[in-house]
């Protein structure tokens, strides 16, 4: 593929430092349509990003922008704090009758804000009013959110650093796999609850992901997840699973945590809820922790209707049947596998380790920098990659729930072409 150089003089210039994906792909992007973004040249990109995990569904859905520009057009209310809209009920009883219901989930549903980092705020806030403590345990690799709170629960040395003042009353415990299996899971953890002179406060909650997704896809064991379970109840403590990237059927299941069979007291949920990449979040929990005070935390743009509409849309689009969705994310799940399964035993010597759950997958190399180096090469042949680790060391694929088996295999050989020409 022939690329011209773009005009990036603008961005350049005049939008700030802090900029970040645009620099790993110097383009200037003009439309987008399933698994395909567009330059403005016309170059076309298969995306295995899918903003982030925000675009499950893929870019612009038919069905979802159908919805959205019909309720545009009747004029149907766009901004509404958390006054009562028509998009708002008809969102919650769908959430209710095709999420909660059918896996006997009894959640309380907030509107915290319009980003993750929003719903994770939130939901520390909640457990420290509910236990009437500080203390919040997370765990190495973790990534939760920019603002403060969530950035105190974060494991990231260079995200932590941005913050500029101390971050406290957040203590990180060994991630699954973290000690090699060379410790039993949790020893460390529960020895400190136990010791009265350890210096742990006893915590108000432990939050947690699934699957840590910036931080190199680490998977944890269904049993871990369990073990973790259980610990919180034993000890008092409130679990808070952070779905935010692996919700929303990224792994399989709508809720990443099913497949443990646990039911965490608090779920932050955001990216792809939406189903069309527009700002929202829910936190979720049990409803005797519902303390709020009527404004007791709010926000001007937690009222996204049209963020409802275009949710509501996706559940009934591709969750009325339950199992669909999973089975399907399932078969595309292994089809990445299988792939990477010939990935690393063509390159040997120098991957590391593959591993991911669903449609989110990551490929190690013993060389930090060559998962940077692939993920360059693989844009020039036309596919969006990104990486991860507290390193960057991780090639992730992170593609869409509906891309086709036809458009999978394309960007697995295109990924195997790039790690091929990288050295």
């Amino acid at each position: 593929m022939t690329i011209t150089q773009p005009d990036l003089s603008v961005f350049e210039t005049l939008e700030s430092e802090v900029r970040s994906y645009c620099r790993g792909w110097p383009t200037v992007f003009d439309r987008a349509r399933g698994s395909r973004m567009y330059d403005e040249d016309g170059h076309e990109y298969l995306d295995f990003f899918a903003g982030a995990g925000s675009l499950n569904y893929g870019h612009n859905n038919p069905v979802l922008k159908r919805a959205l520009i019909d309720y545009l057009e009747r004029d149907g209310v766009s901004h509404g704090l958390d006054m009562s809209t028509v998009a708002k009920r008809s969102f919650l009883q769908t959430f209710q009758d095709l999420v909660l219901r059918p896996r006997d989930l009894p959640y309380k549903v907030m509107f915290p804000g319009p980003t993750g980092t929003n719903a994770v705020e939130s939901a520390l806030k909640l457990a420290r009013k509910v236990k009437g403590r500080e203390a919040i345990v997370s765990f190495t690799n973790a990534f939760h959110g920019m603002s403060l709170g969530s950035l105190a629960v974060t494991g990231n040395a260079f995200k932590r650093a941005g913050a500029g003042i101390p971050l406290v009353h957040g203590t990180p415990m060994p991630f699954d796999h973290y000690l090699d299996g060379k410790v039993p899971d949790f020893l460390w953890f529960e020895r400190l609850l136990e010791d009265q002179g350890s210096g742990l406060n006893q915590p108000a909650a432990v939050i947690v992901e699934t699957v840590q997704g910036e931080g190199g896809i680490n998977v944890a064991r269904p049993e871990w997840l369990r073990g973790l379970a259980d610990l919180c109840a034993r000890r008092d403590m409130l679990l808070i699973v952070d779905d935010i990237q692996m919700g929303c059927g990224r792994t399989g299941a709508f809720f990443s945590f099913e497949e443990a069979g646990i039911v965490p007291d608090i779920v932050t949920v955001s990216k792809s809820i939406s189903g069309y990449g527009l700002p929202m979040s829910l936190c979720l929990f049990k409803p005797e922790l519902d303390v709020w005070e009527p404004g007791e935390h709010n926000g001007t743009f937690r009222g996204n209707n049209p963020a409802f509409v275009t949710a509501t849309a996706a559940l009934e689009t591709y969750w009325a049947d339950g199992s669909a969705m999973e089975k399907q994310t399932r078969a595309r799940g292994e089809q990445i596998e299988q792939e990477l399964i010939s990935i690393t035993e063509e390159n040997l010597a120098d991957v590391k380790e593959y591993r991911g759950r669903g449609l989110v997958w990551g490929l190690e190399f013993h060389d930090k920098e060559r998962a940077g180096r692939v993920a360059r090469r693989a844009f020039d042949l036309g596919l969006l990659v990104e990486t991860s680790g507290p390193e960057s060391e991780v090639v992730k694929l992170l593609p869409a729930l509906t891309i086709s088996p036809e458009e999978l295999d394309e960007g697995l050989s295109t990924l195997a072409r790039a790690i091929r020409e990288t050295v």
